[in-house]
């Protein structure tokens, strides 16, 4: 199972859909998407506007990959949980945020070895679904105060 989350931000975030309906590596895949307040529908997606944090934990644990936004919170969940997460950084130039401090943190934890991320322009989803399939990711230890460390870096 896929799990697709984009947080709590009130700005519509498409992109991300659109990625993961283009994907032909996705095709067979059962997907769960929150699309948060994103209005976004497809008839191969399990859509929901928000989950329910226990359900969410649940599903992150049932997810095989996890295609998230690039908020803390979220990837931290997935890490923490030893989940293979790709990361698209909601863009200001999409109108997706009011910044673009997630480029920042997904640039940094992609550098650390917890996660890969999808850099717009640049990247192809289906390179990046079948590299993070193959490749062994760094386990996120909550004993090294990361998070901590990551936000004096931000």
């Amino acid at each position: 199972m896929v799990l697709v989350t984009v947080g709590t931000q009130k700005q519509q975030f498409n992109r991300i859909f659109e990625l993961v309906e283009k994907s032909k590596k996705l095709k067979k895949e059962k997907i769960v998407a929150q699309v948060g307040y994103t209005k976004y529908s497809n008839k191969k997606m399990d859509i929901f506007d928000f989950i329910p944090l226990d359900e969410m934990e649940k599903d992150i644990l049932e997810a095989d990959l996890i295609i998230s936004h690039g908020g803390v919170g979220t990837i931290f969940s997935a890490i923490k949980k030893g989940k293979r997460v790709i990361a698209v950084p909601r863009l200001e130039k999409y109108g997706e945020h009011i910044n673009d401090h997630q480029i920042e943190i997904c640039e940094e934890l992609e550098k650390e070895g917890y996660i890969l991320y999808y850099k717009d322009g640049v990247d192809n989803l289906d390179d990046l679904i079948e590299k993070i399939m193959k490749i062994e990711l760094k386990q996120y230890n909550s004993d090294n105060n990361y998070l901590d460390i990551l936000r004096k870096e931000i």
